[in-house]
């Protein structure tokens, strides 16, 4: 039994996931947040773990062998792209992405096995990601990977992933479109507006899945107004099942002044969806909520969302 309530996986090591030149992935968007969290550690008692590297066999929970072994070969050849040209190889990128696979299945264990409430890993959340490729910025699906390893180590069955971040979460909604007992949620702005195309009103679901999965496309400039709009939407899908945890992909490029997408949120109103979310989870699932930053590629948005999450996270303690 821990004595922990909520905690945040944070380490120099995910300041390794960050891509060369000018790509909008990387690293200031973690060090940003990181300046201002170590002024409050101590202040606010906030637990902290480092991350962990996953192993190989975590990695193949959701991904396929010839797609790890390529991530590794280019990783080693430090050159080209993992995908069409979103996702560079950089060397050590092998690396980099296991690690923030590794924070998030450490995050899911301080839940499970440590009696831990709500956990927040900043530099994780990749959810385009594919089985057998990258995609826009993610090398490896950290979702998907702790999806399937709650299910197989941990016995937890019914999930419900909640995905803010501005892209559809295409990673994981379409591999799980049949998985009955994957329920989700993914807010978003409208696909004929941003990458990566997809996430329409229309998706359900498949076979056994129908009406398990929801997407709210939002049309670009969508403001605090219409985020609040889709939470009653949330809480009205949620309350339909039964869930044993609430992984939220938390990302902050909704936030007004992101370079890359076309939402208007406010602090306050992003603040407020992610307080909610916080109260579902202690009204479905005994509190047990993972959060993972997500994307998020103006350094301000992502210190002060991410700190509006740890707010909203310690004032449960």
């Amino acid at each position: 039994m821990s004595e922990g309530y909520s905690a945040v996986i944070l380490g120099e090591e995910l300041l390794s996931y960050s891509f060369p030149g000018d790509h909008p992935m990387n690293r200031k968007r973690l060090e940003s947040f990181w300046k201002e969290f170590e002024k409050i550690i101590e202040e606010k008692k906030i637990k902290v773990f480092p991350p962990v590297l996953a192993k190989e066999l975590d990695l193949l929970l959701f991904h396929t062998k010839e797609y790890v072994e390529l991530v590794k070969r280019k990783s080693k050849e430090g050159v080209g792209f993992l995908d069409y040209g979103d996702t560079p190889a950089y060397p050590g990128c092998f690396e980099a992405a296991s690690y923030v696979v590794g924070a998030t299945l450490r995050g899911l264990e301080l839940i499970i096995k440590e009696n831990y409430k709500h956990i927040f890993v900043p530099m994780a959340g990749l959810h385009h990601a594919k089985r057998d490729s990258a995609s826009g910025f993610c090398i490896f699906n950290d979702i998907g990977i702790a999806i399937n390893k709650a299910r197989k180590e941990y016995g937890i069955k019914e999930i419900l992933y909640i995905d803010i971040d501005a892209h559809h979460g295409d990673g994981v909604f379409y591999e799980f479109l049949d998985d009955p007992f994957l329920y989700i949620v993914d807010i978003h702005e409208d696909g004929r507006f941003l990458y990566p195309g997809t996430g329409g009103r229309h998706e359900r679901g498949s076979k056994e899945a129908f009406g398990t999965k929801l997407n709210i496309p939002l049309l670009p400039g969508s403001s605090d107004e219409d985020l609040l709009s889709a939470l009653r939407e949330v809480e009205d899908f949620s309350m339909e099942f039964k869930t044993e945890l609430i992984i939220l992909q938390a990302g902050v490029d909704g936030i007004q002044g992101d370079p890359i997408t076309h939402l208007n949120y406010s602090y306050e109103g992003y603040e407020k969806f992610v307080s909610e979310i916080h109260n579902l989870a202690h009204r479905i699932c005994d509190g047990r909520v993972l959060i993972l930053g997500g994307g998020g590629y103006n350094p301000e948005n992502t210190k002060n969302g991410w700190l509006r999450i740890l707010k909203v996270i310690n004032e449960g303690i």
